[in-house]
């Protein structure tokens, strides 16, 4: 890891996490230090997004977020997350890429190691409510929603509706049946 790197994960997590989030005076400031900071971190960073407090992202390694797209206060990012443009996510959202190893009964699970990295990606224009959580190896697709307190354990469809623990398709945007 580079000193730059170094430099910018101090100051990310030492205190920039921790400026307030709109409409909270200061939030700009906050959003913009916030902003620069990702700059050093991530794999790619579109125009105009918006990282909220407390976003925890590791040490950002193949993260890539689009154009004017948030990361939602206390979301937790694994590493290898790839974020479309215009994405909104609800506050306390999970995205994981990795896991333990389980099947092996003779051997403690916490011997067992962890699973080989599985990407998630979300599409364009996905709304990500409250509390969700996204399994790794996931794809959302574009102009989703994933409705608050879901679980996504499967690739989700453009335009798709999905709600529940698992989540499931309740309908897709633009019908209204």
């Amino acid at each position: 890891m580079s000193i730059k790197k170094a430099i910018a994960l101090v100051a990310y997590y030492g205190f920039a996490q921790h400026f307030p989030t709109a409409p909270v005076p200061g939030y700009r400031i906050g959003y913009l230090l916030r902003r620069l900071l990702l700059r050093q971190l991530i794999g790619k960073q579109g125009e105009s997004i918006i990282v909220k407090q407390h976003c925890y992202i590791g040490q950002g390694k193949g993260l890539r977020v689009g154009d004017r797209s948030e990361l939602g206060q206390n979301a937790r990012i694994d590493q290898h997350v790839t974020i479309g443009s215009d994405v909104v996510m609800g506050p306390d959202i999970v995205i994981m890429t990795n896991a333990h190893a389980f099947e092996k009964l003779d051997v403690p699970v916490r011997a067992q190691g962890a699973l080989p990295n599985r990407p998630v990606i979300i599409g364009n224009d996905v709304w990500i409510g409250t509390r969700v959580i996204i399994m790794p190896g996931v794809t959302i697709g574009d102009q989703a929603v994933v409705g608050a307190g879901s679980v996504v354990t499967k690739d989700i469809p453009a335009r798709a509706i999905v709600v529940g623990a698992p989540a499931r398709v309740l309908r897709y945007r633009g019908k209204n049946s």
